[in-house]
């Protein structure tokens, strides 16, 4: 399949990067600063701000599906209009369209969502995610929205990152109890993101971890996976902070699940707690 991995050289981009050519297919990838260390593929620079620019590289490469994992959190314009002018650009060239969301277009106050539930952002960013879903929708009806929550890697994630710095101290801040994901690993993320670009499937699709962690939790499977000192980690309260956004979001995965061949583990089984 001809794919083109729109923020390839981001922490999810690069993965979906590995996959395909693990899986022999003809990719390129964009990135807006640097390109990524991957060899064995074209990189192209983007900044999907820029509709004219988006329209040609997207003409020129001509995909057979495109992923698009670009976004910044604190750029309007990145997330929500770059979005569309991905999509606007597929529209007029065809081919299949993957959008990577957010489980930031949710309050929170539900708690538990599925693919049917409607964006209520408190955020920012979620606002951005949440025109971001509304645009591409409305230009591509076949695409599939896929939105996901913490993306955990194999140390090399930002939340990863955090945790060796807390339990070093290097850094100081908390971990909070009252703050609930459901975290995936970038591995089962990208492989479901690929399983939908090769479908039929449209619309929303939940893709995210099976168990609801609070980031504390996480951040002990973590230091113990790493074999850091878990009682070094700081507890606190999201609530005691003053700081906006949702808390607990957690995303109901049983209907994508229920289509992919992919596993969307949860963070206790790929963590290594043993549990599930």
């Amino acid at each position: 399949m001809r794919t083109l991995i729109v923020g390839g050289s981001g922490f999810l981009g690069r993965e979906l990067v590995r996959q395909c050519l693990l899986a022999g297919h003809e990719v390129a990838a964009t990135y807006l600063t640097r390109p990524g260390e991957t060899a064995g593929l074209e990189w192209l620079p983007l900044d999907v701000r820029r509709r004219e620019d988006v329209d040609v590289l997207i003409g020129a490469f001509r995909p057979e599906a495109v992923i698009n994992a670009a976004f910044r959190q604190t750029d309007w314009t990145t997330t929500a209009i770059g979005a569309a002018n991905v999509a606007l650009a597929v529209s007029r060239e065809g081919g299949r369209l993957v959008h990577v969301s957010s489980d930031a277009v949710f309050s929170g106050a539900a708690i538990r969502y599925d693919e049917t539930c409607v964006p209520d952002p408190i955020s920012p960013y979620g606002a951005a995610k949440a025109a971001a879903e509304t645009a591409v929708n409305a230009i591509v009806p076949a695409a599939v929205t896929a939105r996901t929550s913490l993306i955990i890697g194999d140390g090399d994630s930002s939340h990863e990152a955090l945790v060796h710095a807390l339990a070093t101290g290097r850094s100081k801040g908390a971990l909070f109890t009252d703050d609930v994901r459901c975290p995936v690993h970038k591995a089962d993320l990208a492989a479901a993101l690929l399983e939908l670009a090769a479908s039929e499937y449209r619309g929303v699709h939940h893709v995210a971890g099976a168990d609801a962690v609070s980031r504390y939790e996480l951040g002990l499977l973590i230091a113990r996976r790493d074999g850091l000192d878990a009682d070094r980690l700081p507890a606190g309260r999201r609530a005691d902070t003053g700081l906006t956004g949702p808390a607990d979001v957690r995303l109901d995965c049983a209907m994508t699940q229920r289509r992919l061949r992919t596993t969307l583990r949860g963070a206790r089984r790929f963590l290594g707690d043993g549990r599930r």
